[in-house]
């Protein structure tokens, strides 16, 4: 029975995978962030940074990961980035340039790139190991000067990529997304799938070895 392991400490992403039923166990990546993004010099794609944190974190996640688990899994990295006005944004740094990017987003859209990577793990080895990524159009609205205050005062904002949630209080302000919704949570089901089906893993599979 193959155990899912997902490499990731946000709440939005389990609650996806649990939505979708499937339980995983988490295994928190890590990862210096900025170090690998840096490594990629100033001007890699926004795809080809979000593919690499994602391997980065599936790569040390299945490193650490119990080696009872390692017997057979699959181990989930992920990463998201929103590319906006020719800039890359991950979390904001502090609640000024939260707000900053906020009023550069508001009554634009902007395209969040989203990497996953996937490691198969057999026998505490690495018998499949892939990466894919995706882009998902968000059209943002424009909150009250007073509303922008009160939701960088929750402290949301600087906990996710691109200072903003569909799935919590940001979803308020987001007038629409084109494409595929649960990529603008933290982990794109279709995406994952075609790295299962890459694998030769299936979701019904792990919904047994997973239960909710």
């Amino acid at each position: 029975m193959t155990r899912f392991v997902l490499g990731s400490a946000s709440k939005g992403r389990l609650a996806v995978l649990r939505g979708a039923g499937i339980d995983p166990l988490v295994v928190v990546s890590g990862v210096d962030e900025d170090a690998v993004a840096a490594s990629l010099g100033p001007d890699a794609e926004p795809a080809a940074v979000v593919c690499a944190l994602a391997r980065a974190k599936a790569e040390d996640v299945a490193a650490r990961v119990d080696p009872a688990v390692a017997t057979y899994c699959v181990v989930i990295g992920c990463d998201s980035m929103l590319y906006i006005d020719g800039e890359l944004a991950g979390k904001p740094p502090s609640v000024h340039e939260a707000r900053r990017r906020w009023r550069s987003m508001a009554g634009h859209a902007g395209q969040l790139h989203t990497g996953h990577s996937l490691i198969w793990l057999q026998d505490n080895e690495i018998r499949h190991q892939s990466a894919e990524t995706a882009v998902t159009t968000v059209r943002f609205g424009t909150p009250t000067d007073d509303d922008l205050d009160a939701y960088l005062a929750t402290g949301e904002p600087l906990r996710v990529a691109g200072g903003f949630t569909l799935d919590g209080l940001g979803g308020w302000f987001i007038d629409g997304v084109d494409g595929d919704p649960s990529s603008v949570i933290g982990i794109s089901l279709p995406l994952v799938r075609s790295l299962l089906a890459g694998a030769g893993l299936s979701i019904a599979a792990l919904w047994t070895a997973n239960p909710v």
